[in-house]
């Protein structure tokens, strides 16, 4: 656990979906499957919260998210949530978005590794959590709809505009947002949104290997990696570069690091610590 605690003590249980931790991996399990686990405004707001806390607890090298079922995330239950927002003023109304978009943000500027295992339909806002994790597990019969414009919304939402063309090009990005269209597994996979794509059987056990990969791994490189990925987006090259030279002279001290020397010169495999 974090030394620079503040005084509320970590969460120990989440109400609005599964959460578990087993030797450095959590796993997030949206818990709505009659519904494709479409988000409320208490699982937006929780999600917001655990990814602030994370970092703090000290157990965690890595995080997975996946949904209960048949699909991944629906994106945002139409009755609780968009039956809701009718009935709202606009200050109220953007202190939703905001919270929408504080999930994503959350997600990028965690500095814990995040896996997305996408068991099934990942729409509107399932797909820009997809989207915002670190990688992308799909199961074959997954697919991605960022269907805002279909509900009469921009296509541009909880960050989508920024993160889709950087993945994909701005001309993809463009025919996803704007039309909101379906995509399968397999073009997924081809325009680069989708880190691998496995039988549907597989997907579990992939997600936990590569999760485990990731916990045992030097977390502290891991981390500091996605850090530097999420700051540089949109620097300058001169800036990127000193950025990098001052990151990687920091690690040169780290514990990490002179492990990897010394299990090079005795012929050992390194004993990562994160530290």
């Amino acid at each position: 656990m974090s030394p620079f605690r503040a005084t509320p003590p970590i969460t120990t249980d989440w109400e609005h979906f599964e959460f578990t931790v087993d030797d450095g991996v959590a796993t997030v399990t949206l818990n709505r499957p009659d519904k494709l686990n479409a988000l409320t405004f208490d699982s937006y707001a929780d999600l917001r919260d655990l990814l602030a806390e994370l970092p703090h607890r000290g157990d965690v090298r890595v995080l997975v998210i996946t949904g209960q079922g048949r699909g991944f995330c629906s994106g945002g239950d139409v009755e609780e949530i968009i039956g809701e927002l009718q009935k709202m003023e606009s200050a109220e109304l953007l202190e939703f978005t905001r919270m929408t978009g504080a999930v994503v943000k959350a997600l990028r500027e965690c500095p814990i590794p995040v896996i997305a295992a996408v068991n099934g339909v990942a729409a509107g806002a399932g797909s820009v959590i997809a989207l915002a994790s670190d990688f992308r597990l799909l199961a074959s019969s997954a697919k991605f709809a960022f269907l805002f414009t279909k509900v009469g919304l921009a296509g541009a939402d909880m960050g989508s505009a920024y993160l889709l063309p950087r993945l994909v090009g701005l001309g993809r990005a463009t025919e996803l947002l704007m039309l909101g269209d379906k995509i399968d597994a397999a073009r997924a996979e081809t325009i680069g949104l989708a880190s691998k794509v496995v039988p549907d059987s597989d997907l579990a056990s992939e997600a936990s290997a590569l999760a485990r990969r990731l916990a045992d791994g030097p977390a502290l490189a891991y981390s500091t990696t996605k850090v530097l990925l999420t700051r540089e987006l949109d620097m300058d090259l001169g800036s990127s570069i000193e950025l990098e030279a001052i990151t990687q002279a920091l690690l040169m001290t780290a514990k990490d690091h002179g492990e990897f020397y010394a299990a090079w010169t005795a012929g050992r495999s390194p004993q990562w610590t994160g530290r």
